[in-house]
């Protein structure tokens, strides 16, 4: 279960437009953040000092040695949560509104996709299935797919000379009506 500074924290849409980019790229320099997502550089400064208080970044060394700039990396590379891990109504609550910014997130990036795919080659997917499940099964389906990205994002060889483009995988599991 994370807590929730740090659900509250990768909640907000440029923080975690940070976050993407830190995913994809690497240590990055505030200004080159700034720039990669057209913020002004105190803005970038400030969500990256909360994203520090919720430990999810840090700062670290210039890959060049130079003192007068200041890079970034993300601590952690991956975040789960259910509005249910929580106890206190409040907590709940914020971890509610949390994964309704990220469901908005998702269909973001999803309809972003749908609207430039024409001109593009690559091809996604979808993919959706209906089952009857207990709680514990839901929560095994989870840790499978969880574990299924973990192993499939560590064969790829980042070195090997291909070219590779960002990809966005999303999966939800839950309740419904037939």
């Amino acid at each position: 279960m994370e807590h929730i500074s740090v659900i509250t924290a990768i909640a907000h849409p440029l923080r975690r437009r940070m976050i993407d980019h830190l995913l994809l790229h690497g240590a990055a320099q505030v200004g080159t953040l700034a720039r990669a997502l057209d913020a002004q550089v105190g803005s970038i400064s400030h969500h990256l000092r909360m994203l520090k208080r919720a430990g999810m970044v840090e700062q670290v060394d210039a890959p060049d040695g130079d003192r007068r700039t200041s890079w970034w990396q993300l601590v952690r590379t991956s975040f789960t949560w259910s509005t249910g891990d929580y106890d206190s109504p409040s907590d709940a609550l914020l971890a509610r509104e949390a994964m309704r910014v990220n469901i908005r997130h998702q269909i973001d990036l999803l309809q972003r996709w749908h609207r430039s795919s024409p001109q593009s080659d690559w091809e996604g997917f979808s993919t959706d299935s209906l089952a009857w499940a207990t709680q514990e099964e839901l929560d095994d389906l989870h840790a499978r797919v969880n574990a299924l990205m973990g192993d499939w994002k560590s064969g790829i060889d980042r070195d090997d000379g291909q070219v590779r483009t960002p990809v966005f995988f999303f999966a939800h599991g839950f309740p419904t009506e037939a």
